[in-house]
Formats: structure tokens, sequence, C-alpha cells
């Protein structure tokens, strides 16, 4: 009956679904995964095999999968209702849930816009800073800044601030135009000399780029301390902090899309309390819910939710909105994600964990095609490199990081690379013998694939 079952269903799969991030000429021709149900920190395909969810369910995952209390708050809001429109109106879940993320994000970010996703997240934050000049008088101010192999997204907006060109050069024409700087890369840095030296040599192109053209540019956006999608790049110590103090300076907006590093990945709340800084404007998603519903959020400060009110004459409403936004059953969970955050102290575990992490991780370097490991928190990238000694990558067409995740899922670990860097990302609630299991497979994973057998 299994195998019926799948046969079915991968037929299915094949004809009617497209799969994002995907190319399907290669997909098609192979035998789909295909997840049944999940448990704890385990998810199981209709054949019934297991897996430890490695990669959190794309960064997203918090505590596991059919966790009792997630459960019980859907259902429980489910009995009174699904969906009400925030548009003129409100409903009791968005209400708490914008008290609650007020009162655990950075100092000053005092008002919540919400939406469904992490891309529309950056695109009201990109809408709102743009609009922010506009509203008191500053049209001038009308350019974006991001960081060369940004990503933040794909709504036409997010991309226009995005920076892969893997993904975006496709849709260039499409897209407005951004300046782009150097994200702080200390393993492949272009600069020399001690941490400190090229902190500061990162942080001097920011300046130098400001007291040039600040006065047209509206806002710069970061991901704060780990830029994702482009290898789980870490920031040295002292850049944030000194890139928050450049755009007070000269006047730009900053936008911290913690959509990836908010809610623990980092081992605080947000990514932003590493350094302590305050950012204008905050993106958040992925992990709000604990990885069960499609609910995203934009903070920002009086300030700037000031300048946007007026009379009805003066048109400086915020004209953005989604059918789903402050949608009841989302917020609902995401209230009783928060819930279980503080009774587990999960933040303190995350603390632990990383630590054990950390310390199992030294034994990759015996393996002679791992270059870097870079962690903060429960964000590890493990760049596989051609040779240690020049850092010579290997091929794209050599597939080292699917190949490495494919073995890696034939011996029960879920994860994706981004290029030659594996991803290890797992769920937050994740135990040390549950970590140690899953580094096992990934160390053998890595073996296999990389060392002369």
């Amino acid at each position: 009956m299994e195998n019926e079952l799948y046969q079915e269903l991968s037929l299915k799969n094949k004809q009617y679904v497209w799969h994002p991030f995907t190319q399907m000429q290669d997909y098609i021709n192979e035998e789909p995964l295909i997840i049944s149900h999940g448990k704890d920190r385990k998810l199981f395909d209709v054949l019934g095999n297991e897996y430890y969810d490695g990669v959190s369910s794309i960064w997203l995952n918090v505590h596991g999968h059919n966790i009792k209390e997630l459960n019980e708050a859907i259902n429980e809001q489910l009995n009174k209702v699904a969906h009400s429109t925030l548009l003129g109106m409100a409903n009791i879940p968005a209400i708490l849930l914008a008290e609650r993320l007020v009162n655990i994000a950075p100092d000053g970010l005092e008002k919540v816009f919400y939406s469904d996703s992490g891309a529309t997240a950056v695109e009201i934050a990109i809408k709102m800073a743009y609009q922010y000049w506009r509203n008191i008088g500053k049209n001038e101010k009308n350019t974006f800044v991001t960081m060369k192999e940004a990503y933040h997204g794909d709504t036409i907006g997010a991309v226009s601030v995005g920076a892969i060109d893997l993904f975006h050069q496709a849709y260039s024409d499409l897209l407005f135009p951004s300046i782009k700087l150097s994200y702080p890369h200390l393993y492949r840095s272009k600069y020399e000399g001690t941490r400190k030296d090229v902190t500061k040599a990162y942080l001097n192109e920011v300046e130098n780029l400001f007291i040039e053209k600040a006065d047209s540019i509206a806002a710069l956006i970061i991901e704060p301390i780990v830029q994702g999608a482009s290898g789980i790049i870490v920031m040295p110590p002292g850049y944030l902090k000194g890139l928050d103090a450049l755009c007070k300076k000269y006047e730009v907006l900053l936008i911290a899309d913690e959509v990836a590093t908010g809610f623990g990945r980092t081992g605080k709340m947000f990514a932003c309390e590493q350094e302590g800084i305050t950012p204008d404007i905050l993106t958040c998603g992925k992990g709000l819910t604990g990885g069960y519903l499609p609910v995203s959020a934009t903070l920002t400060t009086n300030t700037i939710y000031e300048a946007f009110l007026g009379t009805y004459e003066e048109q400086k409403t915020f004209f953005h909105g989604h059918s789903y936004t402050g949608n009841p059953l989302g917020c609902a969970v995401a209230l009783a994600n928060l819930d279980l955050f503080e009774k587990k102290q999960l933040i303190n575990h995350v603390e632990e964990i990383s630590s054990f992490i950390e310390e199992s991780l030294r034994t990759f370097y015996d393996l002679q095609h791992v270059g870097d490991i870079r962690q903060s928190g429960v964000m590890i990238g493990i760049e596989l490199v051609l040779c240690k000694e020049t850092k010579e990558p290997f091929h794209w067409n050599d597939r080292v990081g699917v190949r490495v995740t494919k073995r890696a899922k034939e011996l029960g670990l879920l994860t994706r690379p981004l290029g030659n860097v594996i991803v290890f990302m797992p769920p937050l609630a994740s135990t040390k013998s549950e970590l140690e299991e899953m580094l096992n497979i990934l160390y053998k994973a890595i073996s296999d694939c990389t060392e002369k057998q």
C-alpha cells in the first residue's frame, strides 16, 4: 500500500507541482521525497522513512513539528474565527501579538505592520522608508543601499535590494536600481590585517558612500549579524554597531532584515540585540509562528509612523495591505509560540546548544575539504573547498553541496546547500543527543562525498 500510494503521489507531483528554486528537468527524473507527517524534530515520508529536519524546513521551524501547544492554539482560534480583515478593523490575536512584539523587540520599535511572508515584510519596509521621506518633504532621498550577495525575498521590491546574480539577474530589467556595498566576509575578505582593521575598512566603504550621496539615500538594508543565502556569512564584532552609528550620523534609515535571524536563531531574540542597536525598521517572519503559518511583521518607530499621520486630503496614508494581513489563526499560533519561548527558556537553551555545536564542529576541520565553518547561534554554514591552503572553491558543476545533502538524506538528515556551503540550521528546541546524531550524519555525508576512499 505504501509503495502504491508513493507512486501515485509521485506521478501527480511531477505532473502538477512546480517547485520553488528547483531545476524541474532534473527533479522530474528523480524519485521525490514526499512528506506525510512530522513529530518533534523529525519528518516522515509516505514510505515510512524518518529524517531529522536539519534545515528547520527552510530556517523557520522553532520547536519542531506537531507541537501540542501550537496545535491547540490554532484549534482554539479556529473555533472562534479563522480570518477577518485588518483594513479598518482589528482582531484580538493581532492586537495582542503586536503588543508582544513591541515588548520583545529592540527598544524604540513601537508600531507593527503585518503581512504574510518575509519578502512582503521587506517590500513594506522599502515602501515605508521611501514614503517617509516624501511625507516629511525630502523627496530627494529616494535611493536604497544594500549589500552584495544580499537576499531579501522574491517580490520585485525585495529583489531590487537583493544582489545574488544567480537568483536575480533574469529580472534585472524589472528592478529599480540600488547601490551595492560589500558585506564583511572575513574568510574571503578583500582587505588584509587584523579583524579590527578589516571591520574598519568595510565601515569606511559605507562612510565614503554616505559622504558622497547621503542626501539622496533613503535607507540602507542589511541582514544583521548573518547574511543567509549568500552562504551564512557572519559579521565581525562591531560592524553592526558601527553601521548603525553611520546611518544615524548621515540621516540614512537603517532597515534590519531579521526574517532569518530573528526569534532566537543567533542566540538572542533578535540579532540586533547582539550589538545593542535599534534599527529604524525591522522585518521579521519565519520563526514568528514557530514554523506553522505564514505571518510576518514590519516594526518601526513612532517617528516614522507619525510621518504618515495627516488629514484625509493630505493623502499621507500608507497605501499597502494584504488580504490575510493580521490573520487571527496565524497571530494566535505566534502568541503560543512566544509563550513556549518563555516556558521552555528557549533563548538560554539556544546558548547552551550553540556551544555544544561549536565544540562538535571542530572535528569537521579534520576533513580535507572543509575550508571554513561559520556559526552564529544555530545558524551554521560549512564551506567546502577544493584546496584549503588557497581557498580555491569547487567548480559549480561538481555539485559538491548537492551530493553531500543527498548523502545526508540517505543517512536520515534533511538539509540544503548554498552552492558549496552546507547549511545546518536545526530547530531551536533540538536536544544535545539529537544534535549529536545530526552532526554525525553530516560529518559522514561530507566525508563520503569528498574524502578519498
